[in-house]
């Protein structure tokens, strides 16, 4: 019989299965299983990739996790290779949920990439693995002889741990002439039992019973627990003591302080003397109840012992006992209801979180998974959730009591590189109580800014004539980006200057911008050129900028000037011949024979007067010797016709060139030198 129960338990394993769509997580479903409790580590429950059709290779891969809503402990665990759900921990109902029937685990199964949450219960059936059990193996009944036959004497009530059918069932007195055994049940559907009087008591002919008490539930196979009766018959106590109401109904705050006065029970009893003076005393109730009252059992206060918690229980039903001076009792019911007061904050449990997230994820990403939960009742325990209004966040309610956290408007890490997102939950009781929970999510990069150079164009200068190599200067750009994605890499686009290719005259250093050139440059070839830089990160696709750089040559004093015109080296007029020539040679002060600097004329201001001198050439760069020829007996200048000066002496010009560049290249003129040929008339 034990191996067909066990197989029946076996087969209704897996209660229920239903779906339920959420509406933001896509296929989000609510699974319901259930487990026989004590069921050893290691044992099966389901098969969860089966059950939610996923590929049971990928559920480690998706961080595939179960997170318990309630328990500390964790009794199960998901095998992410196999996709079985397995017993981590052995269960006893018993201690997980007590009386409270039926026993669930309530989980959430949390996948991501994408995030994906299914909530799952698991029933955990209770098994006939306790036996009843008195708090007492005997009891003392003093029942006084000449009792009416019907009279009723309520038995203490057996305790079993087990729930349903595998609780108590029934109770059973042993053989005997005087009693027998009434069984009824509370509204909680739990059994207690009365001893029923059946022949009026003879204290002459017994003055003690035994008799022994059976409590019975109705698992397979069947526990029982037993207790010894002992009723001792007294003299005659004619009366009963009687309470003045048969059910007290009181209401009691939680966290009321000890010694609070719950309520106060009255009994009264008809007889004199010692059989109508009445104690008061516990009846059948749990442990639990007697650590949370006290009952005075002369005055029949009962006041506040222990902590009273409305999430513990919200109801208690004690039984109170009135016994008289005689050994004659009745009882009564006392029903504490507890009044729920706003004690607990919600609680915010994170699910799950995704710290990092792209700067690019688009709206509606899901940032974080967590559920909302007040142990209070009623509007204590109803919550509402929000975050600051200054993030480019947004909740979202999607099963009951869970929130998304996603993104609402875009992201830019470069602007805010993360944020700490306060999440505050708040129940609607009185007071309201609030509770707080900070996220912080911070930004990974992407690509999406290119390098920026920190001048618009680039002025760089170089002398001629530059040894290879030499440095001309440095462009640099920098990037908004992080990691690679802001690493610069420099490099010149390709081009010529003149018939030379750019790549063979100028090098850039890719890694810092550094701009060398790679040949010697002449100024008289090329005073300028330009070079187009661009700067590249290293991101994918990368992007990049451009930048236009002007190389100016500067010019060194590397050409001599040279004379352009006149180009003979003579400069001579007419003289009729056979006149002889008779050359001297003359050092002409510079204020007689004025040169203008600007323009090369040479002119002679008056007439010259002759002395012979020692021609001193050094320091000459270019020297042309100057040939003037005069006809005139005392030797004066002729006078040329091109150009008269206010003086009416004859000028001349010369012209010089140099191909160097300004200052270099300014020609400056100066008389160092002339010769004259002077005709003198024979007399």
């Amino acid at each position: 019989m034990a191996a067909a129960a066990l197989q029946r338990g076996l087969k209704r394993q897996v209660l229920s299965f239903f779906l339920c769509l959420c509406v933001s997580l896509g296929a989000c479903e609510t699974i319901r299983y259930s487990v026989p409790e004590e069921k050893k580590s290691g044992s099966l429950v389901a098969n969860i990739a089966k059950d939610l059709k996923l590929d049971a290779g990928k559920l480690s891969g998706r961080s595939a996790r179960l997170i318990s809503e309630s328990s500390n402990k964790q009794y199960l665990e998901l095998n992410t290779s196999s996709g079985d759900m397995i017993i981590k921990e052995k269960i006893d109902r018993e201690d997980l949920c007590g009386q409270r029937d039926p026993c669930f685990l309530q989980f959430e199964i949390v996948l991501e990439n994408p995030l994906q949450l299914y909530r799952m219960e698991v029933q955990i059936d209770d098994v006939n693995d306790n036996s009843p059990k008195f708090s007492k193996n005997e009891f003392v009944l003093k029942i006084p002889e000449q009792l009416p036959v019907n009279s009723r004497f309520p038995l203490e009530r057996a305790q079993d741990p087990d729930i349903g059918t595998n609780g108590i069932q029934s109770y059973a007195i042993s053989s005997n002439e005087y009693f027998s055994l009434d069984v009824h049940s509370r509204g909680d559907g739990s059994k207690y039992a009365e001893l029923l009087l059946e022949k009026q008591l003879d204290r002459e002919e017994h003055a003690q019973l035994i008799l022994v008490l059976t409590a019975a539930d109705g698992g397979l196979p069947q526990r029982t627990g037993t207790a010894r009766i002992r009723v001792n018959v007294l003299d005659s106590n004619d009366n009963f003591p009687q309470f003045s109401q048969s059910v007290y109904k009181v209401q009691l705050m939680e966290n009321s302080p000890r010694d609070t006065l719950v309520t106060k029970v009255e009994a009264s009893d008809l007889d004199q003397g010692l059989n109508a003076e009445i104690t008061y005393s516990f009846g059948q109730v749990p442990d639990r109840v007697l650590k949370l009252f006290q009952l005075n059992p002369f005055t029949g206060e009962i006041t506040v012992l222990g902590i009273i918690d409305y999430e513990d229980a919200a109801m208690h039903e004690i039984e109170i006992h009135a016994t008289d001076g005689g050994g004659l009792y009745a009882h009564c019911k006392v029903m504490v209801e507890i009044k729920d007061m706003n004690d607990n904050a919600p609680e915010v449990t994170l699910t799950s979180l995704t710290s990092t997230i792209s700067e690019g994820s688009s709206p509606e990403t899901v940032v974080a998974l967590f559920s909302v939960s007040d142990r209070d009742s009623r509007d204590n325990g109803r919550t509402l959730c929000s975050i600051q209004d200054n993030v480019p966040f947004a909740l979202k309610s999607t099963l009951k009591n869970f929130y998304e956290l996603v993104t609402q408007k875009p992201l830019d890490r470069e602007k805010v590189p993360e944020y700490n997102i306060t999440i505050t939950a708040t129940d609607r009781g009185t007071p309201r109580l609030t509770s707080v929970r900070v996220i912080r999510v911070q930004l990974s990069d992407i690509n999406d800014n290119p390098p920026v150079f920190n001048e618009s164009s680039y002025v760089m200068y170089l002398k001629e004539n530059n040894p290879p190599g030499l440095l001309i200067g440095t462009v640099r750009a920098a990037d908004l980006d992080t990691e690679q994605n802001a690493k610069v890499t420099y490099s010149a686009l390709p081009g010529n200057i003149g018939d030379l290719l750019l790549s063979s005259s100028i090098s850039i250093n890719s890694k810092n911008g550094k701009v060398y050139s790679l040949q010697s440059l002449d100024y008289e070839q090329r005073r300028d050129f330009q070079v187009t830089v661009r700067a590249a990160d290293g991101g994918f696709p990368p992007l990049s900028s451009e930048v236009i750089v002007r190389v100016v040559i500067i010019d060194e004093n590397d050409n001599a000037p040279f004379i352009l015109y006149p180009l003979q080296n003579r400069v001579h007029s007419p003289a009729p011949p056979p006149a002889p020539l008779y050359c001297v040679i003359y050092k002409f002060v510079l204020y007689l024979v004025p040169l203008y600097q600007g323009t090369g004329v040479l002119s002679v201001q008056t007439n010259p007067r002759h002395r012979r001198a020692k021609i001193d050439c050094s320091g000459i760069n270019i020297l042309r010797l100057i040939w003037t020829q005069c006809i005139d007996p005392r030797a004066r200048l002729h006078r040329f016709q091109n150009s008269i000066n206010p003086n009416g002496v004859p000028e001349s010009t010369w012209r010089a060139a140099d191909i160097d560049a300004a200052p270099s290249g300014w020609v400056s003129t100066s008389i160092l030198e002339i010769r004259l040929h002077l005709h003198y008339s024979r007399s």
